[in-house]
């Protein structure tokens, strides 16, 4: 079972600070995927900074979205 994020919120440097249902706070390092895709499009910051909560997960304005259960075990505890 995996556990839905609860909160998400964009920090510098292409980082996200994520809150998952169980109110553990991890960070996720989004640098490692920007040449991958439609994540190249997050290189812009305006468009990185639209990441909110769709569901169970997070989703950014080009509607690119990360599987939460990846975010969960990609992510390191705070």
């Amino acid at each position: 079972m995996y556990l839905s994020v609860i909160n998400v919120k964009p920090l510098a440097d292409y980082h996200l600070r994520l809150t998952f249902e169980n109110n553990e706070e991890k960070l996720f390092d989004v640098k490692p995927y920007l040449e991958l895709g439609k994540f190249q499009e997050l290189k812009n910051k305006e468009l990185f900074q639209t990441v909110k909560i769709s569901f169970d997960t997070i989703q950014w304005d080009n509607n690119l979205d990360l599987d939460p259960e990846y975010l969960y075990n990609k992510s390191v505890a705070q």
